[in-house]
Protein backbone atom coordinates (compact mmCIF):
# COMPACT_ATOMS: atom_id res chain seq x y z
CA UNK A 1 0.00 0.00 0.00
CA UNK A 2 1.16 3.41 -1.00
CA UNK A 3 1.66 5.68 1.18
CA UNK A 4 2.12 9.60 0.86
CA UNK A 5 3.23 12.14 3.13
CA UNK A 6 1.67 15.65 3.59
CA UNK A 7 3.91 18.41 5.25
CA UNK A 8 1.88 21.85 6.30
CA UNK A 9 3.48 24.95 6.72
CA UNK A 10 0.83 27.16 7.40
CA UNK A 11 -1.01 27.18 10.71
CA UNK A 12 -5.09 26.18 9.40
CA UNK A 13 -7.04 28.67 10.32
CA UNK A 14 -9.69 28.33 13.26
CA UNK A 15 -7.43 25.32 14.62
CA UNK A 16 -5.83 25.93 18.44
CA UNK A 17 -2.11 25.82 18.35
CA UNK A 18 -0.06 22.89 18.92
CA UNK A 19 -3.13 20.56 16.73
CA UNK A 20 -2.02 17.55 14.89
CA UNK A 21 -2.86 20.25 11.54
CA UNK A 22 0.53 21.25 11.91
CA UNK A 23 2.38 17.97 11.87
CA UNK A 24 3.29 15.23 9.26
CA UNK A 25 0.59 12.42 8.78
CA UNK A 26 0.18 9.68 6.62
CA UNK A 27 -3.42 8.91 4.63
CA UNK A 28 -3.63 6.09 2.35
CA UNK A 29 -4.36 7.16 -1.03
CA UNK A 30 -6.23 4.07 -2.01
CA UNK A 31 -9.34 5.27 0.14
CA UNK A 32 -8.82 9.14 -0.37
CA UNK A 33 -8.78 10.46 -3.62
CA UNK A 34 -5.75 12.63 -4.16
CA UNK A 35 -7.47 15.76 -4.37
CA UNK A 36 -9.14 15.54 -0.89
CA UNK A 37 -6.00 14.40 1.02
CA UNK A 38 -5.08 16.56 4.00
CA UNK A 39 -4.84 16.02 7.82
CA UNK A 40 -7.23 14.70 10.22
CA UNK A 41 -7.93 18.21 11.49
CA UNK A 42 -8.81 19.76 8.51
CA UNK A 43 -11.14 17.02 7.53
CA UNK A 44 -13.10 17.60 10.90
CA UNK A 45 -16.54 18.46 9.47
CA UNK A 46 -19.00 15.91 7.94
CA UNK A 47 -19.53 17.49 4.92
CA UNK A 48 -16.10 17.42 3.92
CA UNK A 49 -15.82 13.53 5.50
CA UNK A 50 -19.10 12.37 2.81
CA UNK A 51 -17.10 13.93 0.37
CA UNK A 52 -14.44 11.82 0.66
CA UNK A 53 -16.66 9.17 0.44
CA UNK A 54 -16.20 7.83 3.92
CA UNK A 55 -19.30 7.04 6.50
CA UNK A 56 -19.20 9.30 9.64
CA UNK A 57 -19.34 7.12 13.08
CA UNK A 58 -19.27 8.44 16.78
CA UNK A 59 -15.58 6.78 17.15
CA UNK A 60 -15.00 9.18 13.95
CA UNK A 61 -16.80 12.23 15.98
CA UNK A 62 -14.54 11.55 19.26
CA UNK A 63 -11.52 11.01 17.37
CA UNK A 64 -12.35 14.88 15.41
CA UNK A 65 -12.63 16.46 18.35
CA UNK A 66 -9.56 15.23 20.44
CA UNK A 67 -7.67 16.31 17.36
CA UNK A 68 -8.74 19.36 17.27
CA UNK A 69 -8.45 20.18 20.71
CA UNK A 70 -5.55 18.36 22.18
CA UNK A 71 -4.94 21.03 24.71
CA UNK A 72 -8.56 20.92 26.00
CA UNK A 73 -8.70 17.39 26.85
CA UNK A 74 -5.42 16.97 28.16
CA UNK A 75 -5.46 17.64 32.22
CA UNK A 76 -3.83 19.25 34.16
CA UNK A 77 -1.01 18.01 36.51
CA UNK A 78 1.03 19.89 38.83
CA UNK A 79 4.20 19.41 36.79
CA UNK A 80 2.30 21.88 34.52
CA UNK A 81 1.80 25.03 37.08
CA UNK A 82 4.80 27.37 36.49
CA UNK A 83 7.21 28.07 39.89
CA UNK A 84 8.83 31.36 40.41
CA UNK A 85 12.55 31.26 42.27
CA UNK A 86 12.62 33.18 45.24
CA UNK A 87 15.12 35.85 44.51
CA UNK A 88 15.12 39.54 46.07
CA UNK A 89 14.23 41.13 42.83
CA UNK A 90 10.57 39.27 43.02
CA UNK A 91 10.61 39.76 46.79
CA UNK A 92 10.90 43.20 46.24
CA UNK A 93 8.45 43.34 43.11
CA UNK A 94 5.84 41.54 45.59
CA UNK A 95 6.52 43.77 48.36
CA UNK A 96 5.74 46.76 45.82
CA UNK A 97 2.64 45.41 44.51
CA UNK A 98 1.09 44.39 48.38
CA UNK A 99 2.15 48.49 49.42
CA UNK A 100 0.53 49.60 46.21
CA UNK A 101 -2.32 47.74 47.01
CA UNK A 102 -2.71 48.72 50.38
CA UNK A 103 -2.35 52.37 49.18
CA UNK A 104 -5.10 51.68 46.99
CA UNK A 105 -7.55 50.85 49.45
CA UNK A 106 -6.10 53.80 52.23
CA UNK A 107 -7.64 56.12 49.37
CA UNK A 108 -10.53 54.14 48.75
CA UNK A 109 -11.40 54.01 52.57
CA UNK A 110 -10.37 57.66 52.87
CA UNK A 111 -13.27 58.79 49.91
CA UNK A 112 -15.43 56.52 51.45
CA UNK A 113 -15.04 58.23 55.04
CA UNK A 114 -15.33 61.61 53.71
CA UNK A 115 -18.15 61.71 52.11
CA UNK A 116 -19.92 59.64 54.88
CA UNK A 117 -18.97 61.50 57.71
CA UNK A 118 -21.07 64.71 57.43
CA UNK A 119 -24.33 62.63 57.03
CA UNK A 120 -22.78 60.08 59.85
CA UNK A 121 -22.35 63.18 62.32
CA UNK A 122 -26.14 64.40 61.68
CA UNK A 123 -27.64 61.18 62.13
CA UNK A 124 -25.72 61.27 65.36
CA UNK A 125 -26.63 64.73 66.57
CA UNK A 126 -30.15 64.32 65.71
CA UNK A 127 -31.70 61.25 66.00
CA UNK A 128 -29.01 58.69 68.15
CA UNK A 129 -28.38 61.24 70.83
CA UNK A 130 -32.00 61.90 71.50
CA UNK A 131 -32.94 58.37 71.58
CA UNK A 132 -30.32 58.01 74.37
CA UNK A 133 -31.77 61.18 76.16
CA UNK A 134 -35.34 59.90 75.73
CA UNK A 135 -33.67 56.32 77.02
CA UNK A 136 -32.10 58.13 80.19
CA UNK A 137 -35.56 60.07 80.73
CA UNK A 138 -37.47 57.41 80.70
CA UNK A 139 -36.08 55.70 83.87
CA UNK A 140 -36.05 59.35 85.71
CA UNK A 141 -38.76 60.62 88.18
CA UNK A 142 -38.94 63.80 85.63
CA UNK A 143 -36.55 65.69 83.49
CA UNK A 144 -35.53 68.29 86.51
CA UNK A 145 -35.53 65.90 88.44
CA UNK A 146 -32.81 63.15 87.82
CA UNK A 147 -33.91 60.13 90.77
CA UNK A 148 -33.80 56.45 89.49
CA UNK A 149 -37.24 55.21 89.57
CA UNK A 150 -36.67 51.90 87.33
CA UNK A 151 -39.52 51.11 85.11
CA UNK A 152 -42.07 52.96 87.07
CA UNK A 153 -42.92 55.45 84.08
CA UNK A 154 -43.24 52.26 81.83
CA UNK A 155 -45.62 50.45 84.07
CA UNK A 156 -47.49 54.05 84.20
CA UNK A 157 -48.17 53.87 80.52
CA UNK A 158 -48.98 50.34 79.86
CA UNK A 159 -51.79 50.74 82.83
CA UNK A 160 -52.73 53.85 81.30
CA UNK A 161 -56.43 53.44 79.71
CA UNK A 162 -55.62 56.34 77.15
CA UNK A 163 -52.99 54.27 76.10
CA UNK A 164 -53.98 51.22 75.40
CA UNK A 165 -56.98 52.11 73.60
CA UNK A 166 -54.83 54.55 71.50
CA UNK A 167 -52.94 52.15 70.78
CA UNK A 168 -56.18 49.78 70.04
CA UNK A 169 -57.34 52.11 67.79
CA UNK A 170 -53.88 52.86 65.87
CA UNK A 171 -53.99 48.98 65.25
CA UNK A 172 -57.06 48.41 64.14
CA UNK A 173 -56.44 51.45 61.69
CA UNK A 174 -52.91 50.36 60.48
CA UNK A 175 -54.01 46.67 60.01
CA UNK A 176 -56.86 47.50 57.57
CA UNK A 177 -55.34 50.68 56.15
CA UNK A 178 -51.88 49.33 54.93
CA UNK A 179 -53.02 46.33 53.33
CA UNK A 180 -55.94 48.15 51.52
CA UNK A 181 -53.61 51.00 50.05
CA UNK A 182 -51.13 48.12 49.15
CA UNK A 183 -53.79 45.53 46.96
CA UNK A 184 -56.05 49.02 45.58
CA UNK A 185 -52.70 50.57 44.79
CA UNK A 186 -51.58 47.20 42.64
CA UNK A 187 -54.65 46.95 41.14
CA UNK A 188 -55.12 50.38 39.50
CA UNK A 189 -51.28 50.14 38.31
CA UNK A 190 -52.20 46.90 36.83
CA UNK A 191 -55.17 48.64 35.25
CA UNK A 192 -53.33 51.27 34.00
CA UNK A 193 -50.52 49.11 32.80
CA UNK A 194 -53.24 47.21 30.38
CA UNK A 195 -54.27 49.84 28.03
CA UNK A 196 -56.66 51.57 29.73
CA UNK A 197 -58.11 54.62 27.69
CA UNK A 198 -57.61 58.08 29.10
CA UNK A 199 -55.41 56.65 31.68
CA UNK A 200 -52.72 59.86 31.56
CA UNK A 201 -56.34 62.01 32.67
CA UNK A 202 -57.11 58.78 35.68
CA UNK A 203 -53.39 59.38 36.55
CA UNK A 204 -53.33 62.66 37.06
CA UNK A 205 -56.50 62.57 39.33
CA UNK A 206 -55.20 60.10 41.45
CA UNK A 207 -51.55 62.23 41.85
CA UNK A 208 -53.22 65.36 42.66
CA UNK A 209 -54.58 64.74 46.79
CA UNK A 210 -50.37 64.55 46.65
CA UNK A 211 -50.29 68.53 45.87
CA UNK A 212 -53.33 69.43 47.61
CA UNK A 213 -52.09 70.74 51.24
CA UNK A 214 -53.35 69.20 54.79
CA UNK A 215 -55.53 72.44 55.63
CA UNK A 216 -57.12 72.37 52.11
CA UNK A 217 -58.53 68.21 52.58
CA UNK A 218 -59.56 68.81 55.61
CA UNK A 219 -61.36 71.44 54.43
CA UNK A 220 -62.91 69.15 51.77
CA UNK A 221 -63.58 66.26 54.61
CA UNK A 222 -65.11 69.10 56.63
CA UNK A 223 -67.75 70.04 53.82
CA UNK A 224 -68.23 66.94 52.93
CA UNK A 225 -69.00 64.93 56.01
CA UNK A 226 -69.84 67.92 58.72
CA UNK A 227 -73.29 67.32 60.21
CA UNK A 228 -74.49 69.64 57.59
CA UNK A 229 -72.07 68.15 54.94
CA UNK A 230 -73.02 67.44 51.41
CA UNK A 231 -73.06 63.52 52.46
CA UNK A 232 -76.19 64.27 54.90
CA UNK A 233 -77.76 66.27 52.02
CA UNK A 234 -77.69 63.55 49.43
CA UNK A 235 -78.66 61.07 52.36
CA UNK A 236 -81.81 62.90 52.76
CA UNK A 237 -82.50 63.42 49.47
CA UNK A 238 -82.43 59.87 48.69
CA UNK A 239 -84.17 58.66 51.93
CA UNK A 240 -87.46 60.15 53.39
CA UNK A 241 -86.79 58.81 56.14
CA UNK A 242 -83.19 59.46 56.65
CA UNK A 243 -81.74 61.20 59.62
CA UNK A 244 -78.89 63.48 59.81
CA UNK A 245 -75.26 61.79 61.44
CA UNK A 246 -72.11 63.83 62.88
CA UNK A 247 -69.84 61.61 61.08
CA UNK A 248 -66.49 62.37 63.06
CA UNK A 249 -68.51 61.59 66.10
CA UNK A 250 -69.70 58.30 65.41
CA UNK A 251 -68.89 55.11 64.96
CA UNK A 252 -68.14 55.64 61.19
CA UNK A 253 -65.43 57.93 61.72
CA UNK A 254 -62.82 55.83 61.56
CA UNK A 255 -64.01 54.71 58.08
CA UNK A 256 -64.02 58.50 57.22
CA UNK A 257 -60.29 58.81 58.18
CA UNK A 258 -59.47 55.70 56.56
CA UNK A 259 -61.13 57.18 53.33
CA UNK A 260 -58.85 60.28 53.56
CA UNK A 261 -55.55 58.09 54.09
CA UNK A 262 -56.65 56.40 50.70
CA UNK A 263 -57.44 59.09 49.13
CA UNK A 264 -53.93 60.59 49.86
CA UNK A 265 -51.34 58.01 49.69
CA UNK A 266 -53.33 56.03 46.26
CA UNK A 267 -51.62 57.82 43.62
CA UNK A 268 -48.35 57.52 45.18
CA UNK A 269 -48.59 54.07 46.04
CA UNK A 270 -49.46 53.42 42.44
CA UNK A 271 -46.74 55.30 40.13
CA UNK A 272 -44.73 53.12 41.88
CA UNK A 273 -46.49 49.91 41.11
CA UNK A 274 -46.24 51.73 37.26
CA UNK A 275 -42.49 51.70 37.86
CA UNK A 276 -42.25 48.06 39.09
CA UNK A 277 -44.29 47.04 36.13
CA UNK A 278 -42.70 48.55 33.25
CA UNK A 279 -39.00 47.19 34.95
CA UNK A 280 -40.89 43.54 34.21
CA UNK A 281 -38.98 41.78 31.17
CA UNK A 282 -41.46 41.69 28.50
CA UNK A 283 -39.68 39.13 26.65
CA UNK A 284 -40.85 36.50 29.76
CA UNK A 285 -44.19 37.98 29.85
CA UNK A 286 -44.65 36.88 26.04
CA UNK A 287 -42.85 34.00 26.27
CA UNK A 288 -45.27 32.74 29.01
CA UNK A 289 -48.08 33.63 26.63
CA UNK A 290 -47.10 32.03 24.31
CA UNK A 291 -46.95 29.13 26.43
CA UNK A 292 -50.35 29.35 26.97
CA UNK A 293 -50.24 31.29 30.80
CA UNK A 294 -53.27 33.43 30.80
CA UNK A 295 -53.15 36.76 32.59
CA UNK A 296 -54.05 35.20 36.41
CA UNK A 297 -51.46 32.47 35.91
CA UNK A 298 -48.87 35.22 34.40
CA UNK A 299 -49.21 37.61 37.57
CA UNK A 300 -49.04 35.25 40.00
CA UNK A 301 -45.97 33.07 38.54
CA UNK A 302 -43.74 36.12 36.80
CA UNK A 303 -45.02 39.61 37.97
CA UNK A 304 -45.61 39.02 41.78
CA UNK A 305 -41.94 37.81 41.72
CA UNK A 306 -40.83 41.14 40.74
CA UNK A 307 -43.06 43.38 42.50
CA UNK A 308 -42.57 41.57 45.45
CA UNK A 309 -39.66 43.65 46.78
CA UNK A 310 -42.32 47.13 45.80
CA UNK A 311 -45.16 45.65 47.62
CA UNK A 312 -42.64 45.32 50.46
CA UNK A 313 -41.60 49.12 50.59
CA UNK A 314 -45.05 50.26 49.44
CA UNK A 315 -46.05 48.44 52.57
CA UNK A 316 -43.54 49.67 54.84
CA UNK A 317 -44.26 53.79 53.15
CA UNK A 318 -47.84 52.75 53.85
CA UNK A 319 -47.45 51.94 57.58
CA UNK A 320 -45.35 54.83 58.35
CA UNK A 321 -47.99 57.46 56.78
CA UNK A 322 -50.38 55.69 59.43
CA UNK A 323 -49.28 57.75 62.01
CA UNK A 324 -49.04 60.45 59.98
CA UNK A 325 -52.89 60.75 59.66
CA UNK A 326 -52.44 62.51 62.93
CA UNK A 327 -52.34 65.87 61.27
CA UNK A 328 -55.66 65.52 59.94
CA UNK A 329 -57.66 63.59 62.64
CA UNK A 330 -55.96 67.16 65.08
CA UNK A 331 -57.28 69.56 62.40
CA UNK A 332 -61.01 67.64 62.28
CA UNK A 333 -61.65 66.73 65.71
CA UNK A 334 -58.85 68.37 68.03
CA UNK A 335 -56.70 67.45 71.38
CA UNK A 336 -59.96 64.55 72.30
CA UNK A 337 -61.60 63.49 69.48
CA UNK A 338 -64.47 60.40 69.51
CA UNK A 339 -62.92 57.48 71.13
CA UNK A 340 -62.77 55.76 67.25
CA UNK A 341 -60.25 57.99 66.46
CA UNK A 342 -58.12 58.75 69.71
CA UNK A 343 -54.71 57.43 68.26
CA UNK A 344 -51.00 57.42 70.05
CA UNK A 345 -50.45 60.28 68.47
CA UNK A 346 -53.11 62.05 70.58
CA UNK A 347 -51.80 60.13 73.45
CA UNK A 348 -48.26 61.98 72.81
CA UNK A 349 -49.41 65.05 72.40
CA UNK A 350 -51.23 65.24 75.26
CA UNK A 351 -48.72 64.19 77.52
CA UNK A 352 -46.14 66.81 76.10
CA UNK A 353 -49.22 69.65 76.67
CA UNK A 354 -49.21 68.67 80.48
CA UNK A 355 -45.32 68.74 80.39
CA UNK A 356 -45.39 65.03 81.85
CA UNK A 357 -42.43 64.34 79.78
CA UNK A 358 -41.20 60.59 81.82
CA UNK A 359 -44.78 59.28 80.61
CA UNK A 360 -44.22 61.00 77.35
CA UNK A 361 -40.69 59.34 76.81
CA UNK A 362 -41.55 55.86 78.03
CA UNK A 363 -44.74 55.91 75.87
CA UNK A 364 -42.02 56.68 72.93
CA UNK A 365 -40.05 53.76 73.46
CA UNK A 366 -42.53 51.22 73.80
CA UNK A 367 -43.78 52.73 70.10
CA UNK A 368 -40.22 52.62 68.90
CA UNK A 369 -39.95 48.94 70.06
CA UNK A 370 -43.34 48.11 67.99
CA UNK A 371 -41.91 49.23 65.36
CA UNK A 372 -38.99 47.73 65.32
CA UNK A 373 -40.90 44.24 65.73
CA UNK A 374 -43.15 45.00 62.93
CA UNK A 375 -41.10 46.24 60.63
CA UNK A 376 -38.29 43.21 61.51
CA UNK A 377 -40.92 40.88 61.03
CA UNK A 378 -42.00 42.19 57.58
CA UNK A 379 -38.22 41.74 56.77
CA UNK A 380 -38.27 38.61 57.79
CA UNK A 381 -41.53 37.85 55.99
CA UNK A 382 -40.25 38.98 52.99
CA UNK A 383 -36.73 36.84 53.02
CA UNK A 384 -38.94 33.73 53.23
CA UNK A 385 -40.94 34.47 50.40
CA UNK A 386 -37.57 35.42 48.20
CA UNK A 387 -36.11 32.10 49.06
CA UNK A 388 -39.27 30.06 48.77
CA UNK A 389 -39.51 32.15 45.06
CA UNK A 390 -35.90 31.21 44.38
CA UNK A 391 -36.37 27.44 45.30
Amino acid sequence: MKTQTLKTNKEPEGMRPGSVAGTEVKKESADVPSDTKRSPAKTSSKKQLRSAGKQLTEDDLKEIKRNITPIANTPIVPSDIPEFEDTPERREKVALRKKSKLKRKLRDWGIFTGYLTPSFVGVLIFFFMPLLMLLKTSFQKSPTNSDFVGFRNYERVLTNDAFMSASENTFTFAIISVPAAVILALLLALLLNSGLPGKSVFRSILLNPMMVPVASVVLIWQVFFSYNGVINGWTLQLFENAKKIDWMQSNYAQVVIMFLFLWKNLGYNMVLFLAALGNIPSEILESAQMDGAGPVKRFFAIKLHYLNPTIFFVGIMSLINTFKIFREVYLLTGDHPYDKLYMLQHFMNNAFTHLDYSKLSAGAIIMCLAMIIIVGGLFYAESKFDSDVEE
